[in-house]
This record gives structure tokens, C-alpha cells and sequence, in this order.
């Protein structure tokens, strides 16, 4: 069977001093899968819209933020992560300059800014934990991952990295 899955977009707002992050507490819908994470802001891809106007539709909506400056700092596929065991496959941005006012909340729920070295004692997805340092650490190197789900939860961990000129530099199984 091929591999079709759901794609998707994930970003990370940062504080015009780097310092902090504009997560979402997703307490919105007593259905959401997220109910009671910390998450960055995105969702699904529209038919015929790109990885970066996704993105940037996704933080209009959820944040009223208009982006000026976007990263792409790698992909995730989550075989079996949905509600049913879909698969999912992920863009991963860090947005470092853009502009708005966002609101206290969404339909979603509650939007904070976060100290970025706090971000790893909040209520997270536990597989977030392999690819945040990644999106937050100083390297400018991307990642390219896959991250199977089974009952809600990671099962291994692997990436590729590629440098700024496109060149892999390593590769790494550290769960799997």
C-alpha cells in the first residue's frame, strides 16, 4: 500500500529577542487529540496550497500574525500517529520575524508565550521531545525524521541531517 498520509505544518513562533516561544494549550475541544498539550501552532494542508502558504494561512488564522521571516527546519513522518493510526508527515518551521497582535486564545485554546528553555517541563507530545532541541538548539542544520506511533506514543526515532548547502552530515537512530 502506498504511503499517503495526512501532510501537515508545525510552527514556532519566536519573541523578537529569541527568548520565547508562541505555544498553544490545546484545551478547545473536549475531542482534540492534543487535548492537554503544549503544541506549536499549524495544521493541515489545504488542496493546492504549499508547505509555506500553509503555514502562513495556519498562523493567520490561529494567531493573527503576518510572517516576515520562515525557516523550514525539517520534516517529521509520523506513521500511525492520527486518532485511527493515520499517518502523518510534517513541515516543521521556526518563524524568527513577523508581525501582528496575537489574541489570548483561539478555538483551540490558550495561546502563551513560553521561555524557550522551559519549553521541555510542559505537557508535550512525548515524541516532541526528540525534535524540539533540534528546532530551538543553535544549529542551522535541518532534520529530516520518521517517528512511528503506536497507542498514542513513539516507538523509535530517527533522523537525517542536511547542512546549508544540501550536504548530509549525519545521520542518527538513537530510539529504534
Amino acid at each position: 500500500m502506498p504511503y499517503s498520509p495526512t501532510l501537515a505544518t508545525l510552527g514556532y513562533v519566536m519573541s523578537p529577542d529569541g527568548t520565547r516561544v508562541l505555544l498553544i494549550y490545546r484545551q478547545g475541544r473536549a475531542d482534540d487529540t492534543h487535548l492537554g498539550k503544549y503544541n506549536g501552532l499549524g495544521g493541515k494542508l489545504e488542496p493546492g496550497e504549499d508547505v509555506v502558504a500553509g503555514m502562513c494561512r495556519e498562523l493567520r488564522e490561529e494567531a493573527r500574525i503576518e510572517v516576515d521571516e520562515i525557516r523550514l527546519c525539517g520534516t517529521i513522518s509520523w506513521p500511525g500517529f492520527g486518532k485511527g493510526g493515520e499517518d502523518w508527515f510534517g513541515f516543521v518551521f521556526r518563524i524568527d520575524r513577523w508581525h501582528g497582535d496575537p489574541p489570548e486564545s483561539n478555538a483551540e485554546g490558550t495561546l502563551s508565550w513560553v521561555e524557550v528553555d522551559r519549553i521541555m517541563t510542559l505537557p508535550l507530545w512525548e515524541g516532541d521531545r526528540h525534535f524540539l532541541p533540534l528546532v530551538f538548539g543553535s544549529g542551522r542544520s535541518q532534520f529530516h525524521g520518521v517517528m512511528p506511533y503506536r497507542d498514542g506514543r513513539p516507538v523509535s526515532w530517527s533522523c537525517s541531517f542536511l547542512d546549508a548547502t544540501g550536504k548530509k552530515t549525519s545521520e542518527a537512530h538513537p530510539h529504534g
